[in-house]
């Protein structure tokens, strides 16, 4: 009788203090450990190595492989949700032979050759960054009402891929260069309605 008694006063202290700390995390007092400051720690002690210029240098090429990931990623959402109300969860089968082939191979390889675990079953995931182009230009009916023009896609989407191909083969770009992303991704951002 005394532990149910021990157990129910614990858990009514505990759920007592999860309300109390609510109210000072909200006053902004900070209560438990800093998650951030640990990370930042542990990203402080793994780059101490190096020199203090390849350092800031890697942390502003992080910043900017962050958001191509983002942009890279919410316009292969953005091609599955269009064709999937457009063409029906089938749409996959009715993209041309060409891409569908280039990106099935592509899966097969990372399925039975990659120790990798990472995510491998989405196909559109496979098509290579400058074929989502060709995709939304294949379908254009379905994106010319968000989309300024083809033209302008185009343009966009083969100076990303650039910087994108850059990054990937972990070249710095020069500060200005940073500039023309952001801008090109906030005109996709804007005009996509993110």
């Amino acid at each position: 009788m005394n532990k149910k008694k021990d157990i129910r006063d614990f858990l009514f202290r505990g759920l007592m203090f999860e309300s109390e700390a609510t109210r000072f995390q909200r006053a902004g007092i900070q209560i438990g450990a800093d998650s951030t400051y640990a990370e930042e720690q542990l990203l402080a002690e793994s780059l101490a190595p190096f020199s203090i210029v390849r350092r800031n240098q890697a942390l502003e090429m992080s910043r900017l492989y962050a958001v191509l990931h983002c942009f890279e990623n919410e316009i292969r959402e953005y091609i599955r949700e269009t064709l999937t109300e457009k063409d029906g969860i089938d749409w996959w089968t009715k993209l041309p032979p060409k891409m569908k082939t280039h990106a099935e191979g592509r899966q097969e390889t990372a399925l039975k050759d990659s120790w990798l675990e990472g995510e491998k079953s989405d196909l559109l995931g496979f098509v290579d960054f400058g074929m989502l182009t060709s995709i939304i230009i294949e379908k254009w009916t379905y994106f010319n009402n968000v989309i300024p023009s083809q033209h302008w896609l185009k343009q966009r989407m083969e100076e990303l891929e650039k910087v994108r191909n850059f990054i990937a083969h972990n070249r710095a770009l020069l500060p200005s260069e940073y500039q023309r992303v952001y801008m090109y991704i906030a005109d996709w951002n804007r005009v996509i309605g993110l």
